[in-house]
C-alpha cells in the first residue's frame, strides 16, 4: 500500500464538512435508535456476559419472526435503547469480520463512576481490553463484536458536542 497523501485526506473531509455540515441543523426525521442487533453464537453466554458483567438487563426473549427457532432478545441501555441478538440455530455463519458496510464497534456512554466499576467487572471476568484516553474501554463481546464503553456524556465526544 503505498503512502496517504493525508493533506489531501485533510483537505477532502474539509470540503464535505464544509458542504454539508449545517448551522442550523433541521430537526431529525428520526425518533431515535430504536435497537442495535448483533448476531450471538450462544444465546446464555451472550446473556450471562451483557446482564452479568456488563449489567445490561435483558427484557425481552421473543422468537426471531423472520427465522423460525431463531431467539431474539433485547437488553436495556437506558435512555429507551435496546441492544438486540438474534441467535440464527443451524445456519453456520463464520467468525465476526469487520467489513466495509459493517460494524467497527458499538459506542455505549455510561457515567464515570459506572465506567471505572465496569472496567473493575472486565478484569474480574479476564476480558482483555485497551483502555483509551481515560474515558474509552475497547473490547470484543465473546462473539468477537466490539464494543466501548465511553465515559463521556451522550452527546459529546473528546470533548465536543456532537449533537
Amino acid at each position: 500500500m503505498g503512502a496517504m497523501d493525508l493533506p489531501a485526506i485533510e483537505a477532502e473531509r474539509q470540503r464535505i464538512k464544509d458542504a454539508h455540515l449545517m448551522a442550523e441543523r433541521p430537526r431529525s426525521t428520526a425518533r431515535g435508535v430504536h435497537h442495535v442487533a448483533l448476531l450471538s453464537a450462544d444465546v446464555e453466554r451472550t446473556v450471562r456476559f451483557y446482564q452479568g458483567v456488563l449489567g445490561f438487563p435483558l427484557t425481552e426473549m421473543i422468537e426471531n419472526r423472520d427465522y423460525k427457532r431463531s431467539t431474539h432478545f433485547f437488553f436495556d441501555l437506558g435512555n429507551g435503547n435496546l441492544l438486540a441478538f438474534f441467535d440464527f440455530p443451524g445456519l453456520d455463519l463464520g467468525p465476526y469480520a469487520e467489513v466495509l458496510g459493517g460494524l467497527h464497534h458499538l459506542a455505549i456512554s455510561v457515567d464515570p463512576a459506572t465506567w471505572r466499576d465496569l472496567r473493575d467487572r472486565l478484569d474480574a471476568a479476564e476480558v482483555e481490553y485497551m483502555e483509551e484516553s481515560g474515558a474509552s474501554i475497547y473490547f470484543r463481546d465473546p462473539d468477537g463484536a466490539r464494543i466501548e464503553l465511553l465515559a463521556d456524556p451522550l452527546g459529546e465526544m473528546y470533548g465536543n458536542k456532537v449533537l
